[in-house]
């Protein structure tokens, strides 16, 4: 028996339409620990591995391994900031252990339920906010 390959007639291709926004944002960064959390940090640069490790590691995580001990056990996501050769040795001479986990599984950091939180208390503003003049009033 022969079989023929009909082409389809055009379709309309399922689509999502997206819009970025291309205009300035803010950062927000904070770190849970013990039932306990960090104040914000918000800043309106671009994360690098410079930026994080002065600011987030050297004023926070080296505080938090200090006060644990050597049962600390750091957790970041795989952001690329996170992963630079430059926190990497910050980490390791700090003696900060990382946790391993799999890339592309935000559902197993905790973190990421509080960001969502914080995403949906922003979303749900009424007015909703307009612009990113000032970091008051995000969180």
């Amino acid at each position: 028996m022969d079989s023929a390959r009909y082409p389809l007639p055009p379709r309309e291709l399922d689509t999502i339409e997206r819009h970025r926004y291309g205009g300035a944002g803010w950062l927000v960064w904070g770190g849970i620990i013990l039932g306990s959390r960090t104040d914000l940090h918000v800043q309106s640069v671009t994360m690098t591995g410079h930026i994080y490790r002065d600011v987030i590691l050297e004023q926070h995580a080296r505080l938090f391994r200090g006060a644990m001990g050597a049962e600390f056990l750091f957790m970041d996501d795989n952001a690329r900031p996170h992963h630079a050769n430059i926190v990497d040795e910050c980490l390791q001479s700090e003696d900060i252990t990382r946790m391993d986990w799999p890339a592309y599984s935000p559902e197993l950091n905790p973190i990421e339920h509080v960001w969502d939180m914080l995403g949906r208390r922003i979303a749900a503003r009424q007015p909703p906010p307009t612009s990113t003049g000032t970091s008051e009033g995000i969180a």
